[in-house]
């Protein structure tokens, strides 16, 4: 919470500067070390994303948040999977929600990275697992930062609930925890069950951005943030949001320049496969 209360007030810094506020360097330095660093899929630019591999690289290259999208297995187990198939990051086919979890846990989820990129191959990513929730939870602790997503929640009825059960389970620290979804529909559920939880409204826009005064005020009744393809946005839609008290945090960003020109508009976060490469730009490198 107190990480949201600060980037929150590095936005509104930024708000005053463009209005025509005095700032310094010192102010500058304070908001790009202010700015969430979401290790998109764990470290998923060097390691098979969504292994706890990938996530413990993200924590190494001090991203702020583990996030995890969410598919349910056909026994109803949350799993740590992107995609609604096995196809892609597995060496499995079909639909997540066929299959039980003993059998997802026989895949291998590591050796598509190394052909994909053999450059960054390592030999230990063969064989790596699909994690469940639990195990990140378990793996993680607590009071880590939790960045999740309700993936497809038309295709698994009940996945709030089931989330929500191993949040608590778990006594996950829900002043570090996110939730976010593509889903209003979602999001409103999750925020009926549980009112405690931040919720981010993501969002995909297929040409120019716009934020209409109606979607905020809407958004705002339910939701602390969104989340819009980084490519969409101009700096009015940024200040448009953050101006209006929503954090802000586009994804999905890898080229330092873009991470740079996204500060200067004023997000309040971004998510990125290289966490290393936002930190680097965060401390001015």
């Amino acid at each position: 919470m107190k990480k949201l209360l600060k980037t929150g007030i590095g936005a509104l810094a930024l708000s005053l500067t463009l209005m025509g506020a005095d700032s310094s360097v010192v102010d500058a330095k304070e908001k790009h070390k202010d700015i969430l660093n979401v290790a998109h899929r764990g470290a998923s630019g060097y390691a098979p994303e969504h292994t706890i591999t990938s996530y413990k690289m993200g924590e190494k290259m001090h991203g702020d948040y583990i996030e995890v999208d969410l598919q349910m297995t056909k026994d109803g187990e949350l799993i740590a999977m992107h995609d609604e198939t096995l196809d892609r990051t597995t060496n499995g086919t079909g639909q997540v929600k066929d299959y039980t979890l003993e059998e997802i846990k026989q895949l291998d989820a590591g050796s598509w990275f190394n052909e994909k990129y053999p450059e960054r191959a390592q030999a230990d990513y063969e064989g790596l697992q699909v994690p469940t929730l639990k195990e990140v939870f378990e793996t993680f602790g607590k009071n880590a930062n939790y960045y999740i997503e309700t993936k497809s929640p038309e295709v698994y009825p009940g996945m709030e609930q089931k989330l929500l059960d191993e949040v608590n389970e778990y006594g996950i620290n829900k002043d570090k925890l996110l939730v976010q979804s593509f889903s209003s529909e979602s999001l409103l559920k999750m925020n009926e069950l549980d009112p405690s939880v931040k919720l981010v409204q993501l969002l995909e826009y297929t040409s120019p951005a716009e934020l209409t005064d109606a979607e905020v005020q809407t958004i705002k009744e339910y939701a602390m943030g969104i989340g819009p393809n980084s490519d969409m946005i101009d700096r009015e839609y940024v200040q448009k949001a953050v101006q209006n008290g929503l954090e802000i945090h586009p994804y999905t960003v890898n080229e330092k320049e873009e991470m740079q020109k996204l500060i200067d508009w004023g997000v309040t976060g971004i998510f990125t496969n290289f966490p290393d490469l936002l930190h680097e730009v965060k401390k001015g490198k």
